[in-house]
C-alpha cells in the first residue's frame, strides 16, 4: 500500500509539472510585461476600424473575423539598453514556437518586421506582428480573431479609412518614420 501511494504521488508531481510547465508563451509575456515601466500595452477592439464607403461582402467578412488587438510596444532610451536587448531576446525565443508560421519578414533602415500566424494557410487564428528599431525600440501585436482568411485580410487592409481610437496615440512617435 505504501508503494502505491508513493508511486500515486509521483505520477501526481508529474502531472502538475507538466502542466505548470514553464515554456514562454506570448500570453504570459504580454501579462508579465503590463506592469513594466518601460512597456505601453493596449487591447484595442476590432470595431476602432473605420471601413472606406463601398467595401464589398468579402471586407465585411473579414473585418467580422477580427476580434481585437493586444499591442505591446517597449520604448527604448539612454538608460534601457540592456533590459531592451533582454526582453528583445525574450520575444525572439517565443517567435521561434513551431505555432507560429513565418508569412512575412522586412527589413528596412534598422527596422525588422516579421509576421508570423497561428492556424492553417486557410484560416488564422491569429496573427503576430512585431516590429523593431534598434534606437527606438520594439511593438509586438498580436491580431486576434476567428478563423481569419488571409486573402480576404490582404483585401480588407486596403479599405481601411480610419483607427477611430485615443488609446494609439500613445504610440505616437514609437516607431516615427525617418
Amino acid at each position: 500500500m505504501k508503494k502505491v501511494i508513493i508511486y500515486f504521488g509521483a505520477l501526481l508531481m508529474l502531472i502538475v509539472n507538466i502542466a505548470c510547465s514553464s515554456e514562454a508563451s506570448l500570453q504570459k509575456y504580454y501579462i508579465d510585461s503590463q506592469e513594466n515601466k518601460n512597456f505601453i500595452s493596449l487591447d484595442v477592439p476590432a470595431s476602432v476600424l473605420k471601413l472606406k464607403d463601398n467595401v464589398t461582402p468579402e471586407e465585411e467578412e473579414a473585418l467580422a473575423s477580427l476580434k481585437k488587438f493586444n499591442i505591446l510596444a517597449f520604448k527604448k532610451d539612454n538608460n534601457n539598453d540592456a533590459e531592451y536587448t533582454l526582453e528583445k531576446q525574450k520575444v525572439k525565443t517565443i517567435l521561434k514556437n513551431s505555432k507560429f508560421k513565418e508569412l512575412m519578414r522586412i527589413k528596412d533602415k534598422g527596422r525588422n518586421i516579421v509576421i508570423k500566424y497561428e492556424g492553417s494557410d486557410d484560416y488564422m487564428d491569429e496573427v503576430i506582428i512585431y516590429a523593431s528599431d534598434k534606437e527606438q525600440g520594439f511593438a509586438l501585436v498580436r491580431v486576434l480573431g476567428d478563423k481569419m482568411n488571409p486573402a480576404k485580410i490582404m483585401k480588407l487592409v486596403n479599405s481601411i479609412k480610419d483607427i477611430d481610437s485615443d488609446g494609439f496615440k500613445q504610440l505616437e512617435g514609437l516607431f516615427k518614420i525617418r
